[in-house]
């Protein structure tokens, strides 16, 4: 387990309830207004790690930890089964707020606290998740950004047949251990497998280890093509996951950019870092005094298809204009 905490972010003081107005109560107690930030991630700078983008959203409300807010992370580093373990010790420490990073640490969230305001951060659906009655009505004690993920991986599979229009077969790249969000994302898949007349194998790893496998296998199968579910334990072998796709000629579609900046095909997804600016304003108006179930959830406005040519050349797949043309980002 992972516990990242800076000395100036973590307050001895935590005493209070999670009632509402948040930040007169914090005055009122003499110290800051603590945030809790639970992510599957890392603390180290990579894919999904944007915390600073969080950070960021933050400063440009006027907020700055250690001055007028105490942010205190938990990293689970990937492993999954820490997420509640976790979630309960941001309660125990009596935060104001908890920032909960995807579905699965959203999931854990909920299941810690029904009173502590908790703001969803890249949730691929909310409602199917359970974490909320509607986008609009959230209910309870949660709010905050959604990712949109089951519409964007059939873009996704889309995009990818266009860029190899006689494509018939997909290997599907998923993680386990994420059952909610990527059981969720994987039916979708399924589904715009069917309507493109496309056939999938899913092939899913959870760690390292399995990955040689699992490529063996997608070969053997006889793919063209490689769909990369966004995941952060995938994110996170991003570069080992690239190399294996490259080295056995499989065209891929990723689910984040970073992947792409490393010699993946093409990308397509939600900007992440916008979403996780935009959590900070829930967080402001939290801290202000509204409560999260007066605040829809919101959906992501923009998205990022972006296309390495220098990778296309190299597995000899020339990529239609039309397709470049739509493209966000193109790197050659």
């Amino acid at each position: 387990m992972a516990i990242h905490i800076r000395r100036r972010e973590f307050v001895f003081t935590l005493g209070g309830a999670a009632a509402w107005p948040l930040a007169a109560h914090a005055q009122q107690a003499g110290k800051l207004p603590v945030i809790g930030y639970l992510s599957p991630g890392s603390f180290a700078p990579g894919p999904l790690a944007r915390h600073d983008a969080f950070q960021e959203g933050l400063r440009e409300l006027g907020y700055v930890d250690g001055k007028n807010i105490a942010i205190v992370y938990r990293f689970a580093d990937g492993k999954f089964d820490r997420l509640a373990v976790l979630a309960a010790e941001l309660v125990r420490l009596k935060v104001d707020v908890i920032v909960s990073v995807v579905t699965q640490a959203s999931i854990a969230a909920k299941d810690a606290t029904s009173t502590i305001p908790i703001v969803i951060v890249s949730v691929g659906d909310p409602v199917g998740s359970g974490l909320v009655a509607s986008l609009a009505r959230p209910g309870a004690n949660i709010t905050g950004t959604a990712a949109m993920t089951a519409e964007v991986i059939g873009k996704s599979l889309a995009l990818l047949k266009e860029a190899i229009p006689n494509l018939s077969r997909v290997a599907v790249l998923w993680n386990p251990s994420n059952v909610v969000f990527q059981g969720q994302i994987l039916r979708a898949a399924e589904d715009a497998a069917r309507a493109l007349a496309v056939e999938l194998q899913t092939r899913g790893v959870r760690g390292l280890d399995e990955f040689d496998g699992a490529f063996a296998a997608m070969s053997d199968w006889g793919a063209g093509a490689l769909l990369v579910l966004p995941d952060p334990m995938l994110a996170f072998h991003q570069t080992r996951i690239v190399d294996l796709a490259n080295k056995r000629h499989l065209p891929s579609m990723y689910g984040l950019r970073d992947h792409v900046a490393v010699g993946g095909l093409m990308a397509y997804g939600p900007n992440y870092a916008q979403i996780y600016r935009r959590a900070a304003a829930y967080v402001d108006k939290i801290l202000k005094g509204t409560k999260p179930a007066d605040l829809p959830v919101e959906q992501p406005t923009k998205f990022e298809f972006v296309i390495n040519l220098k990778t296309a050349e190299e597995l000899g797949l020339t990529i239609p204009p039309s397709l470049l043309a739509r493209a966000d980002e193109v790197i050659e």
